[in-house]
């Protein structure tokens, strides 16, 4: 599972404009890519809507070795109702700290050095005001659980994950495919998960030729395939193979081919003229 890579969570944004101030002014990210469609993903990209859609990656440095968020905007939906799903991102940057604090967005200290504060649309961010531990300022992603045991089962046995820690009394665990890339950190809640209309979606990447083996081990093992194995094209770039999976809890998971997604997401130079136009 070493080849395994976490890649993005796929936020859906309702507003572009205050949501580029913040991944961009506040954060400090980089616009990476930018691509406008005229229909919905095949694979639900987007979310379960069939209009017009954009998608625009952004983080702290290239995706080839960075975690990053993708944007996606439906034209005309300016709003999407929050779940308890998401819980939010942990990244370690005393810039964005500053950042926050000189452009007066707001940020309330929840343990000392820790952050909190929001994206537009209410998702949440956890700023740790020091320097990076690693090249990618970007930690991990929480996610609720409903049955943490359970969860452990499918993202560990079945998904390949390794467990880096575990913490029965406090019902959460935090899981990865290597040391140096974002972590996945689980969060039992009382209570079932509720995903609303703005759930996300996180995404890994693994050698093309393991897909067919994935999707066939989630069918032996009766867990829920959302998007069997499919092309996606993008005008101009690269085509992809994904295939999207849903934990117990009704998590999103994207797994798509390695080798072609590393050319897809190649950074575009243009990418922060194309959003602003």
């Amino acid at each position: 599972m070493a080849t395994r890579r976490a890649l993005h969570f796929v936020f859906k944004v309702g507003n572009r404009f205050q949501t580029t101030h913040f991944f961009r002014d506040v954060l400090g990210m980089k616009i990476l890519r930018h691509e406008e469609f005229e229909e919905g993903c095949k694979a639900a990209c987007n979310g379960p809507y069939d209009g017009k859609w954009s998608k625009t990656m952004v983080g702290f440095g290239p995706e080839d070795d960075h975690f990053v968020a993708e944007l996606t905007y439906n034209y005309g939906i300016g709003h999407y109702k929050l779940g308890n799903d998401f819980m939010g991102i942990t990244l370690a940057s005393s810039q964005a700290v500053s950042s926050a604090r000189r452009l007066g967005w707001p940020l309330s200290e929840v343990t000392e050095g820790v952050f909190e504060t929001e994206a537009p649309g209410g998702y949440k961010f956890f700023l740790q005001n020091r320097s990076p531990p690693q090249a990618d300022p970007v930690l991990k992603v929480t996610l609720a659980v409903s049955d943490l045991q359970k969860s452990l089962n499918y993202w560990s046995n079945l998904l390949g994950m390794k467990i880096y820690e575990k913490d029965e009394e406090k019902q959460r665990a935090l899981l990865g495919y290597a040391d140096n890339q974002c972590k996945l950190e689980l969060q039992g809640i009382k209570g079932p998960v509720d995903h609303a209309a703005a759930f996300g979606r996180i995404a890994f990447s693994c050698p093309q030729k393991e897909l067919p083996d994935l999707e066939d081990l989630m069918k032996r093992e009766n867990q829920k395939i959302l998007t069997p194995l499919v092309s996606l094209d993008t005008p101009g770039k690269a085509t992809v193979q994904v295939v999207i999976l849903a934990d117990p809890d009704g998590h999103e998971i994207c797994f798509v081919g390695d080798e072609a997604f590393r050319e897809l997401s190649e950074m575009d130079p243009e990418g922060s003229k194309l959003l602003d136009d």
